[in-house]
Formats: C-alpha cells, sequence, structure tokens
C-alpha cells in the first residue's frame, strides 16, 4: 500500500442544514456543497486540498441510511482538540470526553454532532 488507507469519509445526517452549521462552527472552516452523485444523496464537503495528507471527506443525507453512534471514528486535525471540542458544546454537540493525551501522539478528545454521531478531534498540543 503507497498511500494512508482511509481515502475518504461520510458522516451521515437526518438534517443537512443542522449539520454544516454544527461542523462549520466546531472546526471554524466552510463546507462547500458537492454536486450529487445520485438522486437521492445530497452532500457538504469538507475543506480538502488535492495533495495534502489526510482523508477528504463530506457530510451526507441518504435515503434508507441513518445516521448515530458505531463502529466508526473520524478524527478531525485541530491545533488545539479543547477549543473545537468547547465549540461542539456550544453549537448543539455534546462533549463526550474532554481533552485527555494519548502520549507521544498527542491529544484527543470526542464529541457528538447533533445527530448523534460520534466524531474525535485530534491535536499534537
Amino acid at each position: 500500500m503507497q498511500s494512508n488507507p482511509v481515502v475518504w469519509f461520510e458522516i451521515y445526517v437526518n438534517n443537512l442544514p443542522r449539520a454544516k452549521t454544527f461542523y462549520e462552527s466546531m472546526l471554524g472552516v466552510k463546507l462547500d456543497k458537492l454536486d450529487s452523485p445520485a438522486p437521492d444523496i445530497e452532500m457538504f464537503s469538507f475543506p480538502m486540498q488535492q495533495n495534502a495528507p489526510g482523508a477528504a471527506g463530506a457530510l451526507a443525507k441518504m435515503k434508507g441510511v441513518s445516521p448515530g453512534g458505531g463502529g466508526t471514528m473520524v478524527y478531525f486535525t485541530c491545533d488545539d482538540c479543547a477549543v473545537e471540542a468547547k465549540r461542539a458544546a456550544s453549537s448543539g454537540g455534546k462533549l463526550i470526553k474532554d481533552k485527555f493525551s494519548i502520549g507521544q501522539h498527542g491529544h484527543i478528545a470526542m464529541v457528538q454532532d447533533p445527530d448523534g454521531n460520534m466524531v474525535g478531534l485530534h491535536s499534537m498540543k
């Protein structure tokens, strides 16, 4: 394998405008509407750089696909994950686990978005 194994992610939601507002507020970014790959799916992409490391992804709403907690965790990179964790709690989400050390690999925090999806926040400081 010549690249990182994760190349794309989708976070499924029930209320796309609410989810877009939540993630833009928590991460301090702007999400862009994607052209629909199928008639029953709506998507907003997270900012992405073509030749930069890390996976690109989007919020998605599709008939028949439910959001919520599960066995997959998406981690967003941050300067200081405590900042984004605080923003999540004040933007309609829920703080699940405040910032804590993962040793030489930095720090993480875990939050839940308004649709019940758990996402992680990672920073080196």
